[in-house]
């Protein structure tokens, strides 16, 4: 026990490094929050569009309201699971700065996890009350009743944990490809741009055909986004919500084995461009 409780002591300095960062730029955070927040203004806007040019006031299992709470629960858990190790990872193979981090005696995996966690401690304290009220404050106005439940918002928090560790541990396996095609930008917006697709951030994966809704829910990207979402919702409830959080706990020992694997295969391959 007291072996463990030294090694996390070694990671502190790197929690404080993530909440140092987000302080420090502390205007640049603003204007990425404002970018996204602006983005979900649009995508409701182009929702609202879609929906008064049907004649139906339901469109594939979703309300207009629902699809209101839909958009900005998608936002507030989007940020919540952010993850840049892909970008980190590249940018250090490129400068050469990989060095630095290779040759002390901690985990590599683990540095980038606990700086991460240090800035999304700021992030999530920021933003999880403003957002969640104003979630909340839509939901009674559109319904007249209050519809927050403290058990529903707790799994939400449990779901996200699980959707982060996913996001992290996959980027940190994607980002290991620097190791051998060296610059990583190019690759890495296609990649967002993929799993922005797959996992409902677009669109609600039920809009899409019943066989290809079921292929994308097994697949680890409905884990990072629709799963959390739907269960804030209540759109999961009993056998659905245990087999859904099930499987984003599988996800997360199957990329966190994948990412061990890869770095013992991956790091014979470092060839630094920087230094």
């Amino acid at each position: 026990m007291k072996r463990r409780l030294h090694k996390l002591k070694i990671y502190v300095p790197f929690i404080n490094a993530g909440m140092q960062e987000t302080t420090t730029y502390r205007v640049n955070w603003i204007f990425y929050m404002l970018g996204n927040v602006l983005g979900c203004f649009v995508s409701y806007f182009i929702w609202n569009a879609v929906f008064m040019s049907g004649n139906n006031q339901t469109m594939n299992g979703f309300t207009m309201p629902q699809m209101v709470v839909y958009i900005f629960l998608m936002f507030l858990t989007t940020t919540m699971i952010s993850s840049g190790g892909t970008y980190d990872i590249g940018e250090e193979i490129r400068d050469g700065s990989i060095a630095m981090r290779i040759i002390k005696p901690i985990s590599y995996n683990a540095t980038f996890l606990f700086q991460e966690l240090g800035n999304k401690a700021m992030t999530v304290c920021v933003l999880i009350v403003p957002l969640v009220a104003g979630v909340e404050i839509v939901r009674y106005i559109f319904t007249g009743s209050v519809q927050f439940q403290i058990t529903g918002f707790l799994l939400y928090i449990v779901s996200c944990i699980f959707a982060y560790l996913i996001n992290f541990f996959f980027n940190i396996c994607f980002g290991f490809i620097a190791f051998i095609i060296k610059y990583l930008w190019g690759a890495n917006m296609m990649k967002n741009c993929i799993v922005g697709f797959l996992s409902g951030s677009i669109i609600p994966l039920s809009f899409l055909p019943d066989a290809v809704e079921k292929l994308f829910l097994f697949l680890p990207f409905a884990s990072l986004n629709y799963t959390p979402v739907m269960i804030y919702m209540g759109m999961y409830s009993g056998f659905s919500l245990l087999y859904y959080l099930g499987l984003q706990l599988f996800w997360v020992l199957f990329f966190w084995g994948l990412s061990k694997l890869l770095w013992a295969v991956s790091i014979k391959h470092l060839s630094v461009q920087g230094g």
